[in-house]
């Protein structure tokens, strides 16, 4: 399974060890032969991993399918988002976001704190070596031994050993220790879906202050426009040659341009409140000019196949891994219901006397192996089978349901890039045909043909128009970033083109 370049996990180790008789060896001979005894004697209980068929379809739906590219031969290749994203000033606001964002950074320290616990477990396959002093004194009275004397005797001790080190025989520790490591790969391939999802967002806050900014331009064009309406018309009702009725009308149209421009103002403070939480820190000044979305570039992405899509997401990866972890703690529970061997030992040097400690003959040693065999527990090992087993097969309809919702959002993304650019096209010429009936109407009421209701209505439909053909274009570049996310956000993605993908002019 593909891995973050920077996160270098070990590898699973063969059974035993290398490190299981490097660390007895200072200790006895015999610890050696017992190392050799676990090392051909350990099995592994754990069922074979098995990851299921993929619960979808072999392509996507028919209202999702990818654009032709015959003429460009498909090659498959990481798509960095710095590489995807062309826009400088985005490309700066996703780094400081993935620098700062607070949770990103929590996810990171999940994957250090599932480190350390893939450590504490490792390290219970080698044995404890400690080393302690001990020193005792005591006073025994007469009538409790032969000399009838009281009698003070003294005993120091050194040594150097292992306490309760259990030789793995059934794969108990090996198992758990497997099973760590898995949670630790899906910690952090969820992390990585944390990134994923952030440069998401950060992109659409992005598009969705570019939106708001070119609407409000927009706006604020209707407003003077209209105000410049409203003081022809007061000059003209002053004089008579006009209406109260159409000084009225142009007034009601002016005041519903300068409730538009207040509302476009109020969610552009918003979204830029929303992109600074997303970055974590001040994301600086807006850019000086207004980046108009359509020179908005993104890199082109076709999905391809399905089964080479989906599992190189990583909340898919992460779920996998999940599902490893469960069948190596199935083995635990296994090797719980089988006979426990652990070792207790140690050697150094004793004496009645502080100075004769290190002194020739005094040397002391212990060695007590421990079985220990379940009987009766109440039902508690099988209990523990049992819901080893249930969270396997939780897991797998888990990975399964990953896999369902990948493949909507690909189809969704997918499904959206081609309607929203038929509505694009749509409301181009849209827009295009208003401008026109505007001036037409302006032309008829000039000329006496008709009233300024007219007029009115055109102007108003026609900032309607505008206004939906920037929410439509920014949807349709939305679509494009939420289909990179789907795609997995730069794991491996298929590439058809290098070529930038542009929204199409209203001009």
């Amino acid at each position: 399974m593909p891995r973050h370049p920077s996160f270098h996990p070990p590898a699973r180790a063969a059974c035993g060890q290398a490190g299981f008789a490097t660390g007895a060896r200072p200790l006895l001979r015999t610890l050696g032969a017992a190392g050799l005894l676990a090392l051909s004697a350990c099995v592994n209980l754990a069922p074979e991993t098995q990851t299921p068929a993929l619960p979808v379809a072999d392509a996507w739906p028919a209202d999702a399918q990818a654009e032709p590219q015959a003429a460009i031969a498909r090659a498959l290749r990481d798509l960095d988002w710095s590489h995807y994203f062309e826009d400088a000033d985005m490309r700066r606001l996703i780094g400081l976001a993935l620098e700062h964002n607070r949770d990103l950074r929590l996810a990171a320290l999940r994957v250090r704190e599932a480190e350390a616990a893939y450590r504490i477990q490792r390290a219970d396959l080698l044995p404890s070596v400690g080393a302690q002093g001990q020193a005792e004194r005591g006073r025994t009275p007469g009538d409790l031994n032969l000399s009838g004397q009281p009698q003070i005797q003294s005993r120091y001790q050194a040594s150097i050993g292992l306490s309760d080190w259990e030789l793995d025989f059934w794969g108990r520790i090996r198992n758990l220790k497997d099973a760590a490591l898995d949670d630790w790969l899906a910690t952090d391939a969820a992390r990585q879906a944390v990134q994923v999802a952030l440069v998401r967002q950060v992109a659409d806050s992005v598009l969705a202050l570019r939106e708001l900014d070119q609407r409000a331009f927009l706006a604020d064009e209707a407003v003077r426009n209209r105000q410049r309406s409203l003081d022809i018309f007061q000059q003209r009702t002053a004089v008579g040659s006009s209406s109260e009725l159409e000084l009225t009308q142009v007034r009601t149209l002016l005041i519903q341009a300068e409730s538009l421009q207040v509302r476009l103002r109020q969610e552009r403070a918003a979204a830029a409140h929303a992109l600074t939480l997303l970055t974590g820190t001040d994301p600086g000044p807006a850019p000086t000019r207004s980046v108009d979305l359509d020179t908005t570039g993104l890199t082109r992405l076709e999905p391809g196949l399905p089964s080479e899509v989906l599992l190189a997401r990583p909340d898919i990866r992460a779920a996998e891994y999940q599902l490893r972890a469960a069948h190596a703690r199935i083995g635990a529970a296994r090797a719980a219901f089988l006979p426990r061997i652990a070792l207790t030992s140690g050697i150094g040097s004793a004496s009645a006397e502080l100075d004769g400690l290190f002194e020739s003959g005094s040397k002391a040693w212990t060695f007590a192996p421990v079985i220990s065999i379940p009987i009766f527990t109440a039902g508690r090992l099988q209990a523990n089978l049992d819901v080893a087993e249930v969270r396997r097969d939780m897991a797998v309809a888990t990975y399964e349901r990953s896999i369902q919702t990948a493949f909507r959002e690909v189809a969704d993304a997918l499904s959206a890039r081609q309607g929203l650019a038929e509505q694009l096209d749509v409301q181009i010429r849209m827009a295009r045909t208003q401008a026109a009936r505007a001036e037409l109407a302006q032309l008829r009421y000039d000329s006496g043909a008709a009233p300024y209701l007219e007029v009115l209505d055109a102007q108003r439909d026609l900032l309607n128009a505008q206004q939906q053909l920037v929410e439509i274009r920014r949807a349709w570049l939305s679509s494009q970033v939420a289909l990179y996310a789907a795609l997995g956000g730069g794991a491996g993605r298929p590439l058809d083109t290098p070529s930038t993908l542009t929204a199409p002019h209203a001009s």
